[in-house]
């Protein structure tokens, strides 16, 4: 059972401090893919970082540029590519002058067209000034933030790790409020399963998503979020035990207790999760493992 953590104080348009080197600002973004809203993030005192400016809304906009009057922006770091993450990057930069770094996606990835929406979008012209691809590091008075590569939600997402307060900047890797969507082709489950590992072994104390509330309890949350993966694919191995099936055969049964509405999403997620499998050889298809593929046990 994972310990989801939802409870946030904030206004939006408000900066709050919420550590000694750390400001967020929300935008007024809600939804299904963004709970309260984006969380941007501004990092160190007088020459700052600002780290996932937002969705291209000029009222937040406005509300970061007055968080940081009379300070300078002299890095905007991007934890990748969506629609509610790096468009506001572009319009901040022409107001600061600031770089932008983060990892380009490679290729142009589709729109999701799907019946059910299962992310808020992306943002396809994305392209950073600077790549943190391979990782890196920035830095300002009194505060170092690491680029840590962590694939799997897109090919291109990026955490960033503040060394002065050992924690985690994780974008939507890893949310408490929620678990991460992982949708092929672009999202890829064997990826980020190898992510969720890295970063556990790092041993933050505190890790800030995007949305939501800081994860306090950091080793026991991502420990909960690996088993739900795990569960979810050994029900995956369980039904396959009666014959081989389809997807679109597998996610009445497997998503029982959710909206059928959202079955179109629980199928994308499914094919992550049933690439994976087949990678580790404990499935078998007919070809690429595809959203209509027979699938059976190896």
């Amino acid at each position: 059972m994972i310990p989801y953590v939802r409870q946030i104080e904030f206004e939006y348009g408000r900066c709050d401090q919420v550590s000694p080197l750390i400001r967020r600002v929300v935008a007024n973004n809600p939804g299904p893919f963004t709970f309260t809203g984006t969380g941007t993030y501004i990092v160190g005192q007088g020459q700052v970082a600002v780290i996932d400016p937002g969705p291209d809304d000029p009222v937040h906009l406005e509300a970061i540029l007055a968080a940081v009057a009379g300070e300078s922006v002299s890095h905007i770091l991007i934890t990748h590519h969506h629609a509610d993450h790096s468009p506001l990057a572009e319009p901040l930069k022409a107001r600061t002058g600031a770089p932008i770094w983060g990892c380009a996606v490679a290729g142009q990835e589709a729109e999701d067209t799907g019946e059910v929406r299962v992310e808020a979008g992306h943002d396809l012209d994305f392209r950073p000034d600077v790549s943190l691809c391979g990782g890196g590091t920035v830095g300002g008075p009194g505060w170092t933030l690491e680029a840590i590569a962590t694939p799997g939600h897109t090919s291109n997402h990026i955490c960033y790790a503040l060394g002065e307060e050992n924690c985690l900047f994780s974008g939507d890797h890893i949310m408490g409020w929620s678990t991460t969507v992982i949708t092929p082709p672009d999202g890829d489950m064997t990826d980020y399963m190898a992510s969720l590992d890295l970063i556990r072994g790092r041993g933050f104390e505190t890790l800030w998503p995007t949305h939501g509330p800081p994860i306090r309890d950091v080793d026991a949350f991502i420990g909960a979020y690996v088993e739900h993966r795990h569960g979810r694919a050994a029900q995956i191995l369980k039904a396959l035990e009666a014959g081989p099936a389809r997807i679109r055969e597998l996610v009445p049964a497997l998503y029982a207790d959710v909206d059928p509405r959202l079955h179109p999403a629980a199928a994308r997620s499914m094919q992550a999760a049933m690439i994976h499998l087949a990678r580790q050889g404990r499935i078998a298809t007919d070809g690429e493992p595809g959203p209509e593929s027979t699938y059976r046990l190896a």
